[in-house]
């Protein structure tokens, strides 16, 4: 791994406050309902100039109330008490600065209001000690920063390091891989319960719990809130990159349910992939904000307007969205300029020759052939090596292609994968043998969950019917 662009440093492990004995979890209460109450706490009638301070008060939660939770965190040494810390400083805001002006640094205010808040609440619940007096001095930087604009580039420093430790936490390897997923959409990406149960198409209660013994685990095991050391970096950065890419996977091709895509996901991972590659430049941060945005380019194209599913040969290129192309291809030459290319990198090289081809038949398969021989070697997995294998059938015709595909079952790989069906099945009818495809149809048509999936595959069956 090639070094960041930046100092990585290493804060100090702090021990976790103990649990509390009223439990109190916080949902990021609707701008209105927040506004409501600081009407109730300010007494202002509603004129102008308080909307106009409640819009700018909106636009601030909305751009930097990750960051300033993220610190809260660090300062606080516990997430629900950070989350309960942000949105008093956010109602405290409204409140006074209708009276006394937006100050000059206004997220070194939040974070300065939202500790001492959090303080009040420690002492309500009789649980305030040294451990909490302490803090004082490790705030200072915030409390100068508010009234001090020459520290802003410190405050500021302090503060995005912050939000590479939040990442790091949410995503830390104690965790479960769905405890991950829906601890860094809550914390970082702000989502609600519900919202992140919606894009799952689970219960809320199933995400509330996941969160809750998230929560539970980290501050019962001590886990310490820090960005790693260099020699553990590139095994946390591969785990962090593995929860965006899944995160973005279930927006882009969603694994069930009656929608092809749910972009509300795909967005949130690219904001993530964006905040990556701002906190933590590298090979393969580039690497994966560059395949999400080569493969977002095609959204349009994907699916008809009856949300069926349009297979990559047959979309309407035209449609795809050259901006995302040409930003997702800077980021591959970026990527691929490192000393160590990573799997993330050779994905999105791969999907850039996709993105370079003006049709289907002007594909480059053979290039495409290399770089999954290269990614094959990085990432020996039988997924890799069934694309690898569609790949060969383009350049060197469906037999071998299809020869490669069923080694991989002849393995007991793959066997419970619809794609691999999918891709045995379309092998077997290009080369007429319409009774094996239609048998490998049925078989893909048994595990796939996703209706549109299965509508195309059903079609194919009929097709072959006919």
């Amino acid at each position: 791994m090639t070094a960041c662009g930046r100092t990585t440093r290493c804060c100090q492990s702090f021990p976790m406050i103990g649990e509390r004995t009223t439990h109190i979890r916080y949902e990021p209460v609707k701008r209105e309902e927040m506004m409501e109450e600081a009407d109730d706490a300010s007494g202002q009638p509603d004129s102008m100039d308080a909307k106009s301070l409640r819009e700018q008060v909106d636009a601030l939660y909305r751009s930097d109330s990750r960051r300033v939770l993220a610190t809260l965190i660090r300062l606080l040494r516990d997430i629900d008490l950070a989350e309960e810390a942000l949105h008093d400083a956010f109602t405290a805001a409204l409140a006074q600065w209708a009276a006394d002006g937006i100050p000059v640094n206004p997220r070194a205010w939040l974070v300065s209001t939202g500790r001492f808040k959090a303080i009040d609440r420690i002492r309500r619940r009789s649980r305030f000690d040294t451990a909490i007096r302490n803090l004082g001095t490790e705030l200072e930087i915030f409390e100068r920063g508010a009234g001090n604009v020459a520290e802003s580039d410190q405050l500021a420093e302090a503060i995005e390091d912050d939000r590479l430790r939040l990442i790091f936490i949410c995503c830390h390897p104690a965790l479960s891989e769905d405890a991950r997923v829906a601890l860094t959409l809550r914390e970082v990406c702000g989502l609600t319960t519900d919202e992140i149960a919606g894009a799952f198409m689970v219960p809320s209660s199933t995400i509330a719990q996941r969160i809750v013994r998230a929560k539970s685990k980290i501050r019962d095991e001590h886990i310490p809130y820090e960005i790693p050391s260099i020699s553990d970096l590139q095994e946390r950065l591969d785990m962090v990159l593995r929860v965006i890419y899944l995160v973005f996977n279930e927006g882009y091709f969603a694994s069930s349910g009656d929608s092809v895509t749910r972009h509300d996901l795909s967005i949130e991972a690219i904001r993530l992939g964006r905040l990556l590659v701002q906190l933590l430049p590298d090979s393969e941060t580039f690497g994966l904000l560059a395949l999400m945005l080569l493969h977002d380019s095609r959204r349009q194209a994907r699916t008809t307007r009856s949300g069926e599913v349009i297979r990559l040969e047959d979309q309407d290129r035209s449609l795809w969205n050259r901006d995302l192309i040409e930003e997702g291809s800077a980021l591959v030459v970026k990527s691929l300029s490192s000393n160590s290319v990573g799997p993330y990198a050779l994905q999105a090289a791969i999907v850039g020759v996709h993105a370079d081809a003006k049709s289907s038949d002007a594909t480059d398969w053979a290039e495409i052939v290399g770089l999954y021989d290269m990614l094959l070697r990085v990432s020996p997995t039988p997924v890799v090596e069934l694309n690898r294998a569609v790949a060969v059938a383009m350049r060197d015709g469906p037999a071998a292609g299809l020869s490669l595909v069923e080694a991989i079952l002849a393995r007991g790989e793959l066997v419970n994968y619809h794609f691999t069906y999918m891709a045995q099945a379309e092998l077997h009818r290009r080369l007429g043998r319409n009774a094996e495809a239609r048998s490998a149809y049925l078989k893909a048509l048994e595990i796939a969950l996703q209706e549109p999936e299965r509508r195309f595959i059903q079609r194919r069956i009929d097709e072959l019917s006919e």
